[in-house]
């Protein structure tokens, strides 16, 4: 079974090629901020954490699913980078309309 962090990938490479995304901590938080995100993905391996802290605090305010994957590396990879990144924002769901829906309820 694919686990969470693999569905979180998933959203976002579908994101990524039928919709609109977002990639890096200053881009995701002035995203969350507008109330245009769908869906936010933080790496747990950024260092410093105090770069990503205030993401899924902003997120919950706004009431915006936020989800913690293990590496900003395949996080990079997922949003089409050649490096890692520490966060990433779909604006727009494109085909990942459903899968997003389906996170957001667990």
């Amino acid at each position: 079974m694919a686990s969470a962090d693999d569905k979180v990938y998933e959203a976002i490479e579908v994101a990524r090629n039928t919709g609109k995304i977002k990639k890096g901590t200053n881009e995701v938080t002035k995203i969350i901020e507008r109330g245009q995100a769908k869906l936010v993905a933080v790496a747990k391996n950024v260092q410093p954490a105090e770069i990503i802290m205030h993401l899924p605090l902003l997120c919950k305010e706004k009431n915006v699913p936020c989800f913690q994957v293990a590496s900003k590396e395949e996080l990079g990879a997922a949003a089409g980078l050649e490096v890692g990144t520490g966060a990433v924002v779909v604006i727009e769901e494109g085909e990942a309309k459903n899968l997003i829906k389906q996170l957001a309820e667990q």
